[in-house]
């Protein structure tokens, strides 16, 4: 039977994770032949080929999942008995990592991560901010503890700690004709310019759904796969936007935006959610901020 050494799992990780040999190094902070030194010892030591080269960069053969899985695992394990020892030094140190979408930034900095912080300062908050799928990926892959996403799709490896209704709203400008409207409909909306986001967001996902049940399809003026570019779009009078309130609740409680209700069952079902892996053991700091999320934010105290 093979041995290998464990450590070397690291570089293909890293050079997988990364793309190529050479983006792996740069994060590792050496240089590009170190890694493809350690990648070539691995492959001496398991006796076969454990990547392949391509024009798009490193591609992991069925042996380098293996290892990728293994490594994967260990690095979980490490981590859920690092989290044992941080229960008994009691929340005096570590680090709480969450990924999120755009929309949820600065509700997440104004409540959750500045009331946790008050009481835990020497625990530090690492915030990435992605769109739904990576968020997803970030998560099951252990890249991070806890994840806010809007609309997550349905997946065996990700639990839900928490979740509440939050239906999606066309955005309009106050002085904006929809703006004393009751509700709104896809029809309706189609009559304006429209900005969405693109790319692979859980909001422009649910949008395609609602268009494809009412045989709809809206031809967007913009696109931007920031939501601060979009509201820019609503507040200078070109047109409309649809958005959960839930991501423009500086701008509604500013008044430089009006949130109209859109009739449509899918729209008006959508929910936010705090995600983790399934069965992944959570810090204590990461345990007690998922508290503060569902406490502190504005998203999980209404449905609007």
């Amino acid at each position: 039977m093979h041995t290998f050494h464990d450590s070397r799992a690291r570089y293909l990780y890293e050079a997988v994770s990364n793309g190529s040999v050479r983006a792996a190094a740069e994060k590792l902070g050496i240089v590009p032949s170190a890694v493809s030194r350690q990648i070539s010892l691995l492959e001496e030591e398991m006796g076969v080929a454990l990547v392949e080269r391509h024009r798009t960069g490193v591609v992991p053969t069925q042996a380098g999942q293996l290892i990728l899985d293994y490594y994967r695992q260990h690095q979980s394990h490490q981590h859920d008995m690092l989290a044992k020892v941080d229960a008994v030094r009691g929340l005096r140190s570590g680090t709480v990592s969450i990924v999120s979408g755009e929309g949820f930034a600065q509700e997440l900095i104004d409540g959750p991560i500045r009331q946790f912080r008050q009481h835990y300062p020497n625990v530090s908050i690492a915030l990435d901010i992605h769109g739904t799928n990576e968020i997803m990926r970030r998560v099951r892959e252990d890249a991070a503890e806890i994840g806010l996403v809007y609309y997550a799709p349905a997946d065996s490896h990700i639990t839900s700690r928490g979740a509440a209704r939050q239906p999606m709203h066309a955005i309009v400008a106050p002085g904006h004709p929809l703006s004393r409207a009751p509700h709104t409909s896809l029809q309706e909306l189609s009559q304006w310019p429209v900005a969405l986001l693109q790319g692979v967001y859980g909001i422009r996902q649910l949008v395609e759904f609602a268009e494809h049940a009412e045989k709809i399809r809206l031809s967007p003026a913009l696109t931007s796969n920031l939501i601060s570019v979009l509201l820019g779009f609503v507040t200078t009078g070109q047109g409309v936007s649809l958005l959960p309130k839930c991501s423009v609740t500086t701008e509604l409680g500013q008044g430089r935006v009006l949130a109209v209700p859109i009739h449509n069952p899918a729209l008006l079902s959508a929910e936010v959610q705090l995600i983790t892996r399934a069965g992944r053991q959570l810090s204590p700091a990461a345990n007690r901020f998922l508290q503060y999320c569902m406490q502190g934010m504005q998203a999980f105290q209404e449905a609007a």
